[in-house]
């Protein structure tokens, strides 16, 4: 009897996640495009015909659970890894296990949470047991396995693509909590809908955090003299003080999130551009960082269109280094809108393509002898800087010189747009080479 009150209070006493973790398919929320009825995870569950899969996902979403769900309908042994902790050695020592468990007539189910914090040859250890069906693989991962998992294992995989649980997921989950015995059922909890909902909005998809701070709201709410238990707006938003948004800055959304800013610059959306701006700073991201994205995308994107583009980044970039975060926020938001409304031109971006192609594919050929310089005597005997002409010595400030080797003396690699200020230096160049060639 006493042991059995320890693990009820043991029970009572964890976290509310893991309390109210669901046992099957009905009782998990979200992911319906997988789980849903008649869905293609679904009917390999249902079939009983699971082969080792990869879910990939942001945290909060159901990976582990989904994985324990999948377990206990398919009869299957969880064994729970770590990627932190374990090593090839650990790994084997699981592997031999669940080998003896197949012989025996018992699958395995081996569950790696942040599969792809495995080095190579950890993850090279799965393979021969993968292979075997010793084991049924299901990897976790918050990064793109594409970049993050060998690809030996990932052939041997399914990936399965687990999105953000939407906002009524979330309310659905939350609802549940209040009212599962599990959860706050026994407790006389006055807690309104919209409450409810600044906790799911909150959550930006993250089931665990959305639980975590439903239990800490409830925690620190106000007991009444009726044993009730109400939640005052004050107290909740102390719980939401900061959402902790997905980001790893050596990561995939890392790229996503700066080639979003980037994008949305070149679309001339400020709107946009400043919220992509926003939610990496938010993130955590370097300033430094995006101010030096936005010095590349001034030459880039917009170049001889608007010069004045560069300045404003590189003053930009100053202000970040002078002030530092949180009062720089708004020179990056400056520069990037300035960014987003200047005229565009890839101009120069593409006079570089152009070149380095033929830098890399073509001969290095000497420097013209009539633009070398000519220090020495030596050098003056050899003709070096003979027949040069000294462009200011002209009417026209201009010379009919030749300063690309031969073989690419007709070569253009800058050709001006019409676009902002770049329509004058489009019609000065193309007045230069009339004159040139005349």
């Amino acid at each position: 009897m006493e042991q059995i009150s320890m693990f009820d209070d043991r029970e009572k006493n964890a976290p509310l996640a893991s309390r109210l973790r669901p046992e099957t398919l009905d009782e998990y929320v979200g992911q319906k495009h997988l789980v849903g009825e008649g869905k293609i995870l679904r009917n390999l569950i249902e079939s009983d015909n699971i082969s080792s899969m990869i879910f990939w996902g942001p945290p909060g979403v159901g990976k582990t659970t989904l994985a324990r769900i999948i377990a206990k309908q398919t009869k299957a042994d969880f064994v729970e890894l770590s990627a932190v902790t374990s090593g090839v050695k650990e790994i084997k020592e699981i592997m031999n296990g669940a080998e003896q468990a197949r012989r025996m007539g018992i699958r395995t189910m081996l569950f790696t949470d942040e599969i792809h914090r495995f080095n190579k040859a950890q993850q090279d250890a799965f393979l021969p047991y993968v292979e075997k069906g010793s084991i049924i693989l299901v990897g976790a991962t918050t990064e793109n396995p594409s970049f993050e998992l060998n690809s030996a294992l990932l052939s041997r995989c399914k990936v399965f693509i687990l999105k953000a649980l939407e906002e009524d997921d979330i309310k659905e989950m939350l609802s549940r909590a209040v009212k599962n015995p599990k959860g706050f059922g026994d407790m006389n909890l006055d807690i309104s809908d919209e409450q409810l909902t600044a906790i799911a909005r909150f959550s930006n998809g993250d089931a665990r955090t959305a639980l975590n701070t439903l239990e800490m709201a409830v925690l620190n709410g106000k007991v009444n003299s009726d044993g009730s238990v109400s939640m005052d707006n004050e107290t909740l938003e102390q719980c939401m003080n900061r959402r902790s948004l997905l980001y790893d800055k050596n990561g995939e959304e890392h790229y996503n999130l700066i080639s979003a800013l980037h994008k949305s610059m070149r679309n001339s959306d400020p709107d946009a551009a400043v919220y992509w701006l926003k939610r990496m700073l938010y993130g955590g991201e370097d300033p430094l960082y995006i101010a030096r994205r936005l010095v590349r995308f001034a030459s880039e994107d917009i170049g001889m269109a608007d010069s004045g583009a560069l300045q404003i980044a590189i003053s930009a970039y100053q202000a970040c280094h002078f002030l530092g975060m949180p009062e720089c926020d708004v020179h990056l938001a400056h520069a990037a809108v300035y960014m987003s409304m200047a005229p565009k031109s890839n101009a120069v971006y593409k006079a570089c393509l152009e070149c380095n192609k033929d830098i890399s594919e073509m001969p290095a050929e000497p420097v013209p002898l009539q633009i070398r310089n000519a220090p020495t005597k030596l050098m003056k005997e050899l003709d070096y800087g003979k027949g040069y002409i000294y462009a200011h010595d002209t009417e026209e400030k201009l010379t009919k010189m030749k300063c690309l080797p031969d073989s690419l003396s007709d070569r253009r690699y800058y050709r001006p747009t019409t676009q902002g200020r770049e329509k004058a230096v489009k019609e000065r160049l193309e007045k230069i080479l009339e004159w040139k060639n005349s």
